[in-house]
């Protein structure tokens, strides 16, 4: 090989190191540089239960409270308000925020899970399962049921949080034990369109069909109660017929009492 040859190949080999030097060089650099927010992605995690909360109203808490997000740099971010300001709203359980390499911010979010709706004259609010209350939502309503009249709880329609008094949360208590009863049941479950509270904190349920109304008394004894409104229904009703009773007390140990 000639040196003109060799000359040239090693001209070739270090222009061709050169050129990878300095690739590295400037990728370490852009790799180097800080990411910057390219946007919001939201994700409603239990969307198809409830829809108290939407993207595009996450998108408005931020906007509103947290201020621009987009075009700064993601580490710059502060991901523990993100996560106060939307688990400030009365339907979110729980908000998970977080940034990922292609620049944007992600926010999780999963809603409350009403069991019931307690409904008062100045107003309404749920409860889950857990026994927090939070107020009616304007956007959407679930679909639970319904517990009306003299509720014994001084919660107001605009209330959120677990209740303080014992007494009150021991009701509350036993009310959701009747809900996920009949929840759970294959018998009552959709049966009961309505509960009403009377003075005393005592229910009387209200079945779908039918004219009967079942006096339930305190919210106790709950497998007793019912299996003796199935006994009504078994044994008493096709008897009787279904004009005889207006009223089904099942609150007694050992009776049915129908009036």
């Amino acid at each position: 090989m000639s040196k003109t040859v060799r000359r040239i190949i090693n001209i070739v080999s270090a222009c061709l190191l050169a050129g990878c030097l300095a690739a590295a060089y400037f990728l370490g650099v852009s790799c180097r540089a800080p990411l910057k927010c390219t946007g919001l992605n939201v994700i409603i995690a239990d969307s198809s239960r409830n829809s108290f909360v939407t993207a595009d109203n996450v998108k408005k808490y931020l906007d509103r409270e947290y201020g621009e997000y987009t075009g700064q740099i993601l580490d710059s971010i502060d991901l523990v308000e993100v996560e106060r300001i939307i688990d400030g709203r009365s339907a979110v359980h729980k908000c998970q925020a977080y940034t990922t390499r292609d620049g944007k911010l992600n926010v999780t979010v999963t809603q409350r899970t009403p069991v019931v709706r307690f409904q008062k004259e100045d107003g309404g609010f749920y409860a889950d399962a857990e026994g927090f209350l939070f107020p009616l939502q304007n956007s959407y309503s679930s679909r639970v049921q319904v517990i009306d009249g003299d509720i014994p709880l001084k919660a107001n329609s605009g209330y959120k949080g677990e209740l303080t008094d014992e007494k009150e949360r021991e009701w509350l208590g036993k009310v959701l034990d009747v809900v996920n009863y009949m929840e759970n049941s294959k018998v009552w479950k959709d049966k009961i369109v309505q509960i009403t509270v009377s003075d005393g904190g005592e229910l009387t349920l209200v079945p779908r069909e039918g004219k009967e109304k079942f006096l339930f008394g305190q919210p106790d004894d709950i497998s007793t109660k019912f299996r003796k409104m199935e006994m009504y229904y078994t044994n008493i009703l096709p008897e009787k017929g279904s004009d005889a009773y207006r009223y089904v007390s099942v609150e007694y140990d050992g009776q049915i009492v129908c009036r």
